[in-house]
């Protein structure tokens, strides 16, 4: 469907999903590489913004996945990569309005040559951050399952455990979805998942439970499954590899934890909803 990205005057077709949280270590870029692969593999085609220019640690990840596949020869899917940072005057980089532009102009040229744009913002608030949130139509927000990522979408008070107020960064959500349905009359799909769970029913588990769903139906966010404790989401770094490239048709069998993590990536794909996935996501 034609659309305008964030009220620029430029069409686009593709679906463009942000993944953004301001507190660093959420798991934003292994979020951001899981979809990429898993889309990838439904056959769609995909492009990425990498916005954290110092971190970058969706670049590396697609730098190691590229040279793995020239070690080995064997095809793999990569998307379109394009890393964009905002510096000061005199060191090289864009200047920030510079920056803005050509961000703008990066995701509407891969909008209208890509089913999905796929953009890593950096934790922590900026100027590109924000306009990147502006061209969501659904963003991600993963969350550690702590309170003290918790703090980074709303204060809690300490003996009731009820909401007091909604956080800066949600704050700043609501405004841009406010904006977007004025702007395009179309809204952002605000998606928090929840990272690193134990498998343990702790109490703090059951508490952060009930808090984010208090949460949600007080600034509308809905709740996906994100991804457990496991060492089988960082592992496979070096290689460029996710839990999705595992089953390379050698026979080898796959172990319960990394079956368990594929099964995480193909629930969370499932559960945004995105346009055209629906059920295939089960094949992934």
């Amino acid at each position: 469907m034609r659309r305008v990205l964030g009220g620029f005057g430029v069409t686009r077709f593709g679906h463009i999903i942000v993944i953004g949280n301001e507190k660093g270590g959420s798991g934003k870029s292994t979020t951001a590489v899981h979809l990429v692969v898993g889309l990838q593999a439904m056959g769609f085609t995909v492009a990425t913004v990498d916005l954290d220019s110092r971190q970058a640690t969706l670049t590396r990840y697609l730098e190691n996945r590229r040279r793995w596949q020239q070690k080995t020869g064997r095809p793999i899917e990569m998307p379109r990569h394009r890393v964009i940072t905002a510096g000061a005057p005199g060191d090289g980089d864009p200047t920030p309005a510079d920056a803005t532009a050509l961000l703008t102009e990066t995701v509407a040229e891969m909008a209208a040559t890509r089913d999905f744009v796929v953009i890593d913002c950096p934790g922590m608030d900026c100027r590109l951050a924000r306009l990147a949130h502006s061209f969501a139509d659904t963003l991600i927000t993963p969350l550690n399952d702590s309170f003290i990522d918790l703090d980074n979408l709303a204060d809690i008070d300490a003996d009731t455990y009820e909401v007091l107020r909604p956080s800066r960064y949600a704050e700043a959500v609501w405004e841009q979805r406010k904006s977007r349905m004025m702007r395009e009359d179309r809204a952002i799909d605000w998606i928090v998942m929840r990272n690193r769970l134990s498998s343990l029913d702790a109490k703090n588990k059951r508490r952060i439970d009930d808090v984010l769903w208090r949460l949600s139906r007080r600034i509308g966010f809905r709740l996906a499954p994100g991804f457990s404790e496991r060492v089988v989401y960082r592992e496979l770094f070096l290689e460029g590899m996710t839990v999705l490239d595992l089953d390379d048709g050698t026979g080898s069998a796959l172990s319960m934890s990394q079956v368990a993590a594929r099964q995480e990536v193909r629930a969370l794909i499932d559960s945004l909803r995105l346009p055209g996935v629906g059920a295939l996501a089960a094949a992934v």
